[in-house]
């Protein structure tokens, strides 16, 4: 049973350094909504939203010294025993490679001779990075906090940082695009890191991201605790995902569902950062009241 293979691992995450969130990333609200009490793994992870501009988050939330060791030691073996498969530095390339492909074809109408280098944050075993330098002409870099993925990435030729983005110096260096493929939601700032990817692109840079959907994740489950879990400190929704952006003066030029509907795919680049764009209050009001619509539902529908 799943549940026995989860606690086969013995992950404690009640023993992990935690710290409790203060204001919200986004904007700055210290007034917040608890959402959750445990997670899809039946850890004793809570969320909240915040009260103003509807941004989701765990809180407490793990420190970055637990999550190095959480990425280092238990992040795929926990998701091998929730799926019930083996999920590894190995066997996720082949769905890695596809998905690359996918996201190639959108790039592609935004990509030009002009841009040389490609920055891969979170970037697992490299292969994205890997398909999309060599379609592209790119000069590639990885980050990713995993060794045993940066392995994998470097035995493909790719230039490697072992550790986390917010914690990685990378000098003055720029790069013509920047990809967070499948990452963001696992970032302990988003504000600053995509303040870092503003300041990383060129003039001509490009950058594309995804998030994992949580209205679409929790409607797909009709649970929101099936929605959450310790590996992702952030759960985003389209009006979260497009203010982050435009705050940091990322302009949007490209929207896409992605085939598992459960994904929403951003190209943008570098313009004029709007620092007090916030999401509309209707999307906020109108997010609270479909969490508890699906808190309540009378029938599972899972």
């Amino acid at each position: 049973m799943r549940a026995k293979r989860i606690a086969g691992l013995g992950f404690d995450y009640a023993a992990a350094s935690k710290v409790r969130v203060e204001s919200c990333n986004l904007c700055g609200n210290p007034v917040f909504v608890g959402l959750t009490h445990h997670d899809r793994y039946g850890y004793p992870s809570t969320a909240s939203g915040c009260s103003r501009c509807g941004l989701v988050f765990l809180d407490p939330v793990m420190t970055r010294d637990a999550y190095a060791a959480f990425y280092a030691r238990t992040y795929r073996p926990l998701v091998s025993a929730f799926h019930g498969r083996l999920i590894d530095a190995r066997t996720i390339q082949q769905e890695q490679r596809a998905y690359a492909a996918e996201r190639g074809d959108l790039l592609a109408p935004y990509l030009s001779g002009r841009h040389r280098t490609l920055l891969d944050i979170g970037g697992s075993t490299g292969v994205v990075a890997d398909v999309l330098a060599r379609r592209f002409d790119l000069r590639a870099t990885v980050i990713d906090p995993a060794p045993l993925e940066t392995i994998e990435a470097q035995a493909l030729g790719i230039e490697t940082i072992e550790g986390l983005v917010e914690d990685v110096d990378l000098g003055t260096t720029r790069f013509d695009v920047v990809v967070l493929c499948q990452t963001i939601d696992h970032l302990l700032d988003i504000t600053g890191t995509l303040a870092r990817v503003r300041q990383l692109l060129t003039p001509l840079g490009l950058l594309f991201v995804d998030i994992v959907d949580f209205r679409a994740a929790y409607l797909r489950n009709w649970s929101v605790e099936n929605a959450v879990k310790v590996d992702h400190p952030y759960y985003l929704t389209e009006a979260t995902m497009v203010a982050y952006l435009l705050r940091a003066g990322l302009e949007i030029v490209r929207t896409d569902y992605a085939a598992d509907h459960l994904h929403v795919g951003y190209v943008a680049r570098p313009s004029t950062p709007q620092p007090d764009y916030m999401p509309p209050s209707a999307a906020t009001e109108g997010l609270w009241r479909e969490v508890r619509l699906v808190h309540n539902a009378p029938v599972s529908r899972s």
